[in-house]
């Protein structure tokens, strides 16, 4: 075989490849416009609106945005039942009813690197360690959920319909969860989430790396109001806590915390104090 047959013969397969890659695209996003287009069920949309109290204050044009995201997340998520859990479509639409409010006004749909959620029937415990000078002490710890890096994210059914049904409360263990996952897009888990423009770094540093300052400041004198004293823990956790209460306690943002407020406002696309 000749150099030049050899290297036309690779060039047939690489044209092959991209050929066949762009016809698999094509279809999937023609399945996920057939998906988003599809109407909820009468009987769907009345559990989501008895489960999940932010859909209630959801302008209209929203709602329906949510139900064709809705869709296309049951159709890409595997929900699994842990310790006895029997998953029911209750289940499946509180979680993604509550994880496509971030969605909300994005070209992407869905939350990609990751397929399967775990459920719990209620605050689940898992052992942990923690050095204490030359000891080792081992304790157990108890969750709500938690996102696993590139991996699956694990959830307590209690959890999420106590928080999903007060939505005033700053505590929506599914919009926590999934936030992380936001988060996780951007290489990395630390904080920094990939922004609608390339020009918005800066300001998204400065004000986040400000307000985390005087979060910390807040809760080590015990004078912390809006966000949960979780977020102290670190800026991935203050990431996602504050986008709780972005969306459970906007009003008390916006007039306690306006920077932190037009950041995550930007960022996700709403309103939310405007409901």
């Amino acid at each position: 075989m000749t150099v030049e047959t050899f290297l036309l013969i690779c060039l047939a397969a690489i044209l092959c490849a991209g050929a066949i890659y762009l016809v698999r695209s094509r279809l999937k996003a023609s399945h996920r416009k057939k998906l988003f287009d599809k109407a909820l069920t009468r009987a769907q949309i009345a559990i989501i609106i008895e489960n999940v109290s932010l859909y209630r204050k959801l302008p209209k044009k929203f709602q329906q945005e949510l139900h064709g995201c809705i869709q296309i997340f049951l159709d890409s998520k595997e929900f699994v039942g842990c310790s006895e859990v029997q998953i029911t479509e209750e289940i499946q639409l509180t979680v993604a009813a509550n994880a496509c409010l971030l969605l909300l006004t994005r070209n992407i749909r869905d939350f990609p690197g990751f397929k399967t959620i775990l459920i719990y029937p209620d605050t689940y415990h898992v052992p942990q360690t923690s050095q204490k000078g030359d000891l080792e002490v081992r304790h157990v710890s108890g969750r709500a959920g938690e996102s696993w890096y590139r991996g699956p994210i694990v959830l307590s059914w209690g959890d999420v319909i106590r928080g999903s049904k007060n939505e005033e409360d700053g505590f929506n263990v599914v919009l926590h969860e999934f936030a992380h996952k936001l988060d996780e897009q951007n290489a990395v888990m630390d904080g920094l989430p990939i922004l609608r423009e390339e020009n918005s770094y800066s300001e998204w540093a400065e004000v986040l790396s400000e307000e985390y300052k005087k979060f910390q400041t807040r809760v080590s004198q015990g004078k912390n109001r809006v966000i949960d004293s979780y977020g102290a823990t670190s800026p991935v956790e203050f990431f996602a806590v504050a986008t709780e209460s972005f969306f459970e306690k906007p009003t008390q943002m916006q007039r306690r915390l306006p920077k932190l407020y037009k950041q995550l406002s930007d960022f996700y696309g709403v309103d939310p104090a405007n409901w």
